[in-house]
């Protein structure tokens, strides 16, 4: 069900053009086309460092938290992907990256349980060549 952005909402700015643009801002006016209407012209939103900005209605969209933490999980499980990808490379390319790629990926894994309680460990994950890691051994 769609609702209008309203007062007190949070938003984020559709195609940020800065670092300030990528945070969650609140809804702080609503500039209307008339005062009798309801379509929006724009809107202003606060940022948390203070910072406030007016945009077209166009280039604002309704974000929630659980918007944000649908959106880093996603980017944490596509970044674990490429990681675990590039560790397995870099097992046989170069000890040193090998060790620091693998360090990476800890790290990562470790960063999203820690603070978002997200295990990045798929049960089964697939070889580069397609060939399951489950089950039977070698």
């Amino acid at each position: 069900m769609y609702r209008p952005i309203e007062l007190g909402d949070t938003a984020r700015v559709a195609e940020p053009s800065d670092a300030i643009e990528y945070r969650l801002g609140t809804v702080t006016d609503v500039d209307f086309a008339t005062p009798h209407t309801t379509y929006v012209r724009g809107y202003t939103l606060r940022f948390p460092n203070g910072t406030t900005r007016t945009y077209p209605a166009e280039q604002v969209a309704r974000c929630t938290r659980a918007d944000d933490r649908a959106a880093l999980e996603a980017a944490f499980t596509t970044a674990f992907v490429a990681l675990r990808g590039a560790c397995r490379i870099a097992h046989d390319f170069d000890a040193d990256l090998s060790s620091g790629t693998a360090s990476l990926l800890v790290r990562l894994v470790d960063l999203a349980a820690l603070r978002l309680g997200v295990t990045l460990a798929p049960a089964s994950p697939a070889r580069p060549d397609g060939e399951s890691t489950a089950g039977g051994g070698q």
